[in-house]
């Protein structure tokens, strides 16, 4: 009777290589074919129900139906840009999410149903408040005490600079192509620093018409294309500096302002995710991103201040304070993580539907605005990068945060970040583009009311 030494190595066979089976492969598709975030065949399924909503003219605005249109349409158009050769890794993503809705709107390429009920969902919930609340809660906490302080503390100086520089450089620029200063200012400049559309753009329209004795829907026309082409400007070239940190490391800090906060950020103070939360944890931290938001909009009908700085301030004191534990920190970042990763393309789209116009956006399309707007915003951003670490900040991340001061509102904040792969400083994007905007806004039609007219 024979033996076998069980020391003895097999001969490979490659003929016994056991194949994947049926179940196995459609699991491999599921898990690895993917449309940003969503597994392929259930994205081709959502299509397909879609289209039969859109065929019966029966597509509903409630958000089971807006949460599979938004994801759709949203990842689609973001794995869109990604996939762009060159322009895809400087931001085309976030662009290509805001842009293409608009301009498939205006051309009369996306389903009436669609742009109708995208739009009525978009205005009646309030969804970006949602998202920029769970977003700047969720990064606030996810933040050193100490980091957090030195951070707010030194972001103003890099952002009174840049703005200062930025107005200088673009009056020159307009000056050279022979534009009146004061339409150079007042109509392409200050826009593109007024923080937005609601905060920025419509209050100048308000205001313009009260001073210059103007149709406010033509004041409003003048101005609004400069503050999208600001913020498509911004985006560009905050997708170009996350290009430039990868390239350079050692001038970013991935999302953090203080080169010494790696070293901060490894101290018992700052909680990590532990991975054991339950579900009720991560409930917890939304409710708290959502109960802050209300404090803000409390202080907003009090004093006037707008409701996610009101919220902003808030969290920056109940992280100070300790006033939450560390476990619903934890919560709190995990949903900061699941909307940074899983609802901005979504919310890129909703916009690019319902409040972006396209033809304003082109009819602004002229070679000595193009010069005027792009050089400002680059001046500004370089005086942001220099100024920054001449400070002591990483001046990549300085840079990127200065290109929020002339984007478009809370949804340029979120197009900026996302081309600049940096969500955790929307708390600070914030104060450049709320604060910053309130201040430009208030101080120019101050002047304007008592100097100029």
């Amino acid at each position: 009777m024979s033996t076998t030494d069980d020391t003895t190595p097999a001969i490979h066979d490659p003929t016994n290589i056991r194949q994947p089976s049926l179940k196995e492969r459609w699991w491999h598709i599921m898990d690895t074919w993917k449309v940003g975030i969503i597994p392929l065949p259930l994205f081709v399924l959502a299509g397909v129900l879609i289209a039969i909503d859109c065929i019966s003219g029966k597509l509903r605005s409630d958000i089971v139906v807006m949460v599979a249109t938004l994801a759709f349409f949203g990842f689609a158009c973001g794995e869109f840009g990604k996939r762009l050769p060159v322009i895809g890794k400087i931001g085309a993503a976030a662009i290509c999410a805001t842009f293409i809705p608009s301009a498939m709107v205006y051309y009369g390429l996306l389903p009436d149903v669609v742009v109708e009920s995208t739009t009525r969902f978009y205005k009646s919930t309030n969804i970006l408040y949602l998202y920029i609340c769970c977003i700047i809660v969720g990064s606030i906490m996810s933040m050193n005490r100490t980091v957090l302080i030195q951070g707010f503390l030194r972001i103003f100086f890099p952002m009174l600079c840049g703005e200062i520089v930025g107005m200088l450089v673009g009056m020159g620029v307009g000056i050279a192509l022979g534009l009146e200063p004061f339409q150079i200012f007042f109509f392409i400049i200050l826009p593109i620093m007024a923080g937005g559309v609601g905060e920025g753009a419509i209050p100048l329209s308000i205001g313009y018409a009260t001073l210059l004795h103007m149709d406010q829907g033509v004041a409003l026309g003048r101005v609004l294309p400069m503050v999208m082409l600001g913020s498509l400007t911004a985006i560009i070239i905050s997708g170009c500096l996350n290009q430039f940190g990868k390239r350079f490391p050692h001038l970013t800090g991935e999302g953090q302002l203080m080169p010494d906060s790696a070293n901060v950020e490894a101290t018992p103070a700052q909680p990590t995710l532990s991975g054991k939360m339950d579900v009720t944890t991560i409930a917890c931290g939304a409710l708290l991103a959502v109960l802050l938001y209300m404090l803000g909009m409390l202080g907003h009908e009090l004093i006037g201040l707008p409701a996610p700085v009101g919220m902003l301030f808030i969290a920056v004191l109940v992280k100070l304070c300790n006033l939450v534990s560390p476990r619903l920190l934890e919560g709190s970042q995990v949903v900061y993580r699941f909307f940074q990763t899983s609802v901005t393309y979504p919310i890129l789209f909703a916009v690019g539907v319902a409040i972006t116009p396209w033809q304003e956006l082109v009819n602004a399309f002229t070679i000595s605005n193009l010069l005027v707007i792009v050089s400002t915003v680059s001046a500004l951003v370089a005086t942001g990068f220099m100024v920054g670490k001449k400070i002591g900040m990483y001046p990549i991340d300085v840079a990127i945060i200065s290109c929020c001061q002339s984007g478009q509102g809370g949804t340029g904040d979120v197009a900026i970040l996302t081309a600049g792969n940096r969500m955790s400083l929307m708390p600070f994007a914030q104060i450049a583009t709320r604060i910053g905007g309130a201040i430009n806004v208030s101080v120019s039609l101050l002047i304007l009311g008592n100097f100029l007219v």
